[in-house]
């Protein structure tokens, strides 16, 4: 069997059963574009530690399939992840005698450096949007004062706000994938389990929904003129947009989560309630995002401490 073979029986008919469809689509992407133009005619028996292993160092040398440039180290422990996982079978399936997989040397990952707005720049952008006679943009002061994710803002409702006791429910997302050439916007439940959450909404913004509620005549707090769900690319473009209007340089979207998590830890909140507004699988996950934020604000602590000298 060659090895196109057996990722192609891997994706479609065990991952699949277990991915949503972009984490699928994903999945099949890198079959398709990095794995299989080298390797995939390789019978499976013949691929060896030291083939994977070269393979490996060649995509972290010139991997980048647009600028032949190096490629990030999270995209190639993907791409070894997906191999691993299709040798794990070929093993259990006894199509092979040993795993080629287990002896790849994986290169150091690390955290993408977190980008947030400055004070100064937050505040002119909250400024610009509630000026604004654009009703979309406040999906930017919803991000900023819950942190929630592009896709679980693009997804909210109406009815995912209880004015009443000032939450917010996040019980599902959105994104968009290719169906049949064309762009499909998919709505799916959220990340994970951890991002099912719960958010107590603060006052001043309740009060703000409530008005921008009272104008709406759409199911969906962002929405198309035709009262449809936004893309996500399009909502991007939007921030862009502000950014640009504001004479701000570019950050992307998810500098406004960036910029929740930042302000809340310069403001005291404890990491383990940060972590579950986020919706993180667990407070490790916080605890290494914004170890630069917590930094700052233990040297704040500590000077308060050495007050009694």
């Amino acid at each position: 069997m060659k090895l196109k073979e057996l990722l192609q029986n891997w994706v479609d008919k065990y991952a699949k059963l277990a991915l949503k469809e972009r984490s699928y689509n994903g999945y099949a992407d890198v079959i398709r574009l990095h794995i299989n133009p080298i390797l995939g005619n390789y019978d499976i028996q013949d691929i060896t530690p030291t083939i994977l292993q070269d393979y490996v160092i060649e995509k972290l040398k010139s991997g980048n399939l647009i600028t032949h440039e190096p490629l990030a180290s999270n995209s190639v422990c993907r791409i070894v992840s997906v191999l691993k996982q299709a040798f794990h079978l070929a093993l259990n399936l006894d199509l092979i005698s040993k795993d080629p997989t287990t002896t790849i040397k994986l290169p150091t990952t690390s955290e993408k450096e977190v980008l947030a707005l400055t004070r100064e720049e937050q505040k002119i952008v909250e400024e610009y949007c509630l000026k604004s006679n654009k009703n979309n943009y406040i999906g930017i002061i919803i991000c900023l004062y819950t942190g929630i994710r592009l896709g679980e803002l693009l997804a909210l409702t109406w009815e995912d706000i209880d004015f009443n006791k000032k939450y917010l429910y996040i019980k599902k997302t959105s994104y968009t994938i290719k169906r049949n050439g064309k762009n499909t916007i998919v709505t799916d439940t959220p990340k994970t389990k951890k991002s099912n959450r719960l958010i107590p909404i603060p006052a001043k913004l309740i009060q703000l929904l409530a008005i921008y509620k009272s104008k709406s005549s759409c199911k969906y707090i962002i929405h198309t003129y035709k009262n449809k769900m936004v893309e996500t690319r399009s909502y991007q473009r939007t921030f862009e947009s502000i950014l640009n209007k504001c004479k701000i340089k570019h950050y992307n979207f998810h500098c406004l989560r960036h910029t929740f998590a930042t302000r809340a830890l310069e403001l005291g909140i404890d990491i383990k309630t940060l972590s579950e507004i986020l919706g993180h699988t667990n407070v490790a996950i916080t605890l290494n995002r914004y170890a630069h934020s917590l930094l700052e604000y233990k040297i704040q602590e500590m000077n308060k401490i050495v007050q009694i000298l």
